[in-house]
């Protein structure tokens, strides 16, 4: 399997990113926007958190308060699992099974470098999958 950083070369440059003071309305608009499943919290260029649908979700359910008042602090992630480009895809993999996340962000000498998304150790995984095949069915058939 490909390490993390062979995974980011394949994705776009641009990591999604929010302020903690913004509000969880605007991060929910820039996260429909964009087709993703999460944005990163940046204050500067230091993650403070990670904030995912199940977050906007099942936090805001219980503020009982409109996502136009509430700040992405009061309901992000702030204990954020990441990775570092050396390790690789099955490593992510458990790791995302273990802490029961989907993304996660790619931290190289303490600056973020990109995120790493359950979709994208998918759509990896098919692909080795079907260039294995493609080689058996060539011997095969040689």
């Amino acid at each position: 399997m490909k390490t993390v950083r062979q995974l980011l070369q394949g994705k776009p440059r641009v990591t999604l990113s929010i302020r903690p003071d913004a509000t969880t309305h605007d991060a929910m608009k820039l996260m429909a926007e964009k087709n993703v499943g999460a944005l990163l919290v940046l204050d500067g260029d230091s993650l403070v958190g990670i904030l995912s649908e199940r977050d906007f979700a099942r936090k805001l359910f219980i503020l009982e308060k409109s996502p136009r008042d509430i700040p992405v602090r009061e309901v992000m992630t702030k204990q954020v699992i990441y990775v570092r480009p050396d390790q690789t895809g099955d490593d992510c993999m458990a790791l995302m099974t273990e802490k029961r996340v989907r993304h996660l962000p790619v931290i190289e000498n303490g600056k973020v470098i990109g995120v790493v998304s359950i979709g994208d150790l998918v759509k990896d995984t098919i692909s080795e999958q079907q260039f294995i095949i493609q080689q058996l069915e060539h011997y095969i058939h040689g």
